[in-house]
């Protein structure tokens, strides 16, 4: 850091040749420069003859100016502001920057009170580039402390002094005499003064700019925002509708007592699919086809806001039916809230019966696939069980016919009389050894009795034979029998196949009633006598609040911006 050189003082003297030749010597012009800072700038100098005056004999030494002087009384008026040793750094680096020639810190604060310029407030980098009086932009020199004057804004628009430069011939340029000075109390009070007044002008010049920043960037936007609300804007028709969505739990039995089991919400996922589905594309094509959306809001007696274009896109119209048509899930209660508007109350009545009638649709089909799926299996079983019963019992009906009698029945009758046979030999025999046992049996006896045990035995042998033939061979009745017993242990299983497939039929049918989904309308549609939009205060109060969010967010930047540029 540099410390700019101190000004120099000239001394004054005048010789007696000076008052006989009428000129200005050249060695006076830069005391004469500074004698008289309001001249015009540097120029050549132009000797012109008078004729000589009289003029009274100076007095030589050296006179302090009266600049000097009031800057060294300023001076002392700003030491005993008592300013911090920040404040003065600050406005020592200020006056660097607008290039004025300050002495110390102090002769800083002057300079810069002295044009104008507040010493001790953060200014834009931009702000520091000194217009010259020619209009090009410069930075401030040494000499602009000695340009600037009293009452004028840092010497913008006043002519700029430029030392050394002559002084016309003809003039009285000798410095005052006069060595009065103020009272300084008087001064600092003078002072003081000018700068509450300064300080006034700013903060009423500032709070100024304000007002025309708010009137501009909030006031005004709002006021065309109310004004459209209040005077411009379509009233619009609300029509709203509340619907559930609920499922069956009953068992669907032959007793007919699923329909009087409670029922319970549908879950949160049939829920939500059916709102999706209002809210797609899809419900909004459907709803131009059947009741005219684009029609609607392409009629001219809408503002233009709210109007669609004549033969808009689907897009277009997609993006005013996502903003008209508005539906709620409320997943404590499982009502759906359904809110249609219109620009006449009978068109949004139309709309939203129309909505409900594709929700309950769409609410139909979200469970029918699956319960067909379920009720066609279990159908295809039943059928194939039912049918496997029928085969079986054909072929069992088929070899009782092919067999003409029971094998089973033809067998046991056989066995029977093989038994019956047997047990009657065996009482023969023993009759027999009875009447031999005797010393003189009776022959006769004993003859009948021999015959009958013959004749037992050959018939015995008989029905053994007929029990070999029918249990042996191909076409054997023991063939038959097992035959007809695998015939009926099928037709058995075919019966209880028959019967599990009808309990799976049933339960299908069960869990497809479980499945049923019902649309419950709660609050009907009704046509409103009173349109709901636009709420024009609401609206209007909404966009004050906007636009007085955006203009304080770009109020924050610019200063934190500013500050970070400055510091």
């Amino acid at each position: 850091m540099t410390t700019k050189p101190k000004a120099r003082k000239f001394r004054i003297k005048r010789s007696p040749s000076a008052t006989t030749e009428g000129a200005t010597p050249a060695a006076e012009a830069p005391q004469a420069q500074t004698a008289r800072p309001q001249e015009a700038p540097r120029r050549a100098p132009v000797e012109h003859p008078e004729p000589p005056t009289e003029q009274p004999e100076a007095q030589a030494g050296e006179v302090a100016s009266a600049a000097q002087v009031s800057g060294e009384q300023d001076i002392d008026a700003i030491r005993r502001e008592g300013l911090t040793g920040r404040q003065l750094r600050m406005a020592r680096r200020v006056a660097q920057k607008h290039g004025l020639p300050a002495t110390s810190d102090f002769d800083a604060v002057r300079l810069l009170r002295a044009k104008g310029i507040d010493p001790f407030q953060r200014s834009n980098m931009l702000e520091l580039v000194v217009p010259q009086a020619g209009g090009e932009p410069r930075e401030g020199g040494p000499g602009d402390a000695l340009a600037a004057l009293p009452g004028q804004e840092g010497g913008a628009g006043a002519g700029r002094v430029q030392l050394p430069q002559t002084v016309p011939l003809g003039r009285n340029s000798l410095p005052s005499t006069e060595m009065a000075r103020p009272n300084p109390m008087e001064q600092r009070m003078r002072e003081i003064s000018e700068i509450q007044k300064d300080i006034t002008r700013r903060r009423r010049k500032k709070m100024g700019l304000l007002m025309v920043r708010l009137a501009f960037f909030v006031l005004i936007p709002t006021f065309f925002a109310g004004y459209y609300f209040y005077k411009v804007a379509t009233p619009m028709y609300a029509t709203d509708s509340q619907f559930l969505i609920i499922q069956n739990e009953g068992s669907g039995n032959a007793g007919g007592l699923g329909g009087l089991l409670p029922t319970q919400f549908a879950t949160s996922q049939d829920a939500i699919a059916v709102q999706s589905f209002l809210q797609s594309k899809d419900a909004m094509l459907r709803l131009d086809e059947d009741a005219g959306f684009k029609d609607h809001f392409t009629d001219a007696a809408i503002d233009p806001i709210q109007r669609l274009t004549e033969d808009p896109t689907n897009e277009e119209a997609y993006k005013l039916y996502k903003k008209n048509i508005k539906i709620g899930y409320d997943p404590t209660e499982g009502v759906i809230r359904m809110e249609v508007i219109a620009a006449d109350p009978q068109v949004a009545t139309k709309f939203s019966e129309r909505l409900l009638s594709y929700a309950e649709s769409r609410v139909n089909e979200l469970s029918q696939g699956k319960r067909e799926d379920g009720m066609r299996d279990a159908q295809r079983a039943f059928e194939a069980a039912e049918q496997k019963r029928r085969d079986a019992q054909q072929r069992l009906i088929e070899l009782q016919v092919a067999n003409g009698v029971d094998p089973e029945a033809v067998i046991g009758a056989i066995r029977g009389q093989i038994t019956q046979y047997e047990t009657l030999l065996i009482e023969k025999q023993l009759e027999l050894a009875a009447l031999l046992d005797n010393a003189r049996p009776n022959r006769a006896k004993v003859d009948g009795t021999q015959g009958d045990v013959r004749r037992i035995q050959a018939q015995l042998d008989q029905l053994n034979d007929r029990l070999s033939n029918a249990t042996e061979g191909e076409n054997s009745l023991a063939r038959q029998a097992v035959t007809l017993q695998l015939a009926q242990a099928d037709l058995v299983s075919a019966d209880a196949n028959l019967q599990l497939a009808l309990t799976g039929m049933e339960a299908a049918r069960t869990e497809a009633s479980r499945q049923v989904r019902y649309l419950t309308v709660a609050v009907r549609p009704v046509p409103s006598e009173e349109p709901s939009y636009p709420r024009s205060f609401e609206n209007t109060l909404l966009a004050f609040l906007i636009f007085g969010g955006i203009y304080l967010m770009l109020s924050l930047t610019a200063s934190i911006l500013r500050e970070q540029v400055t510091s």
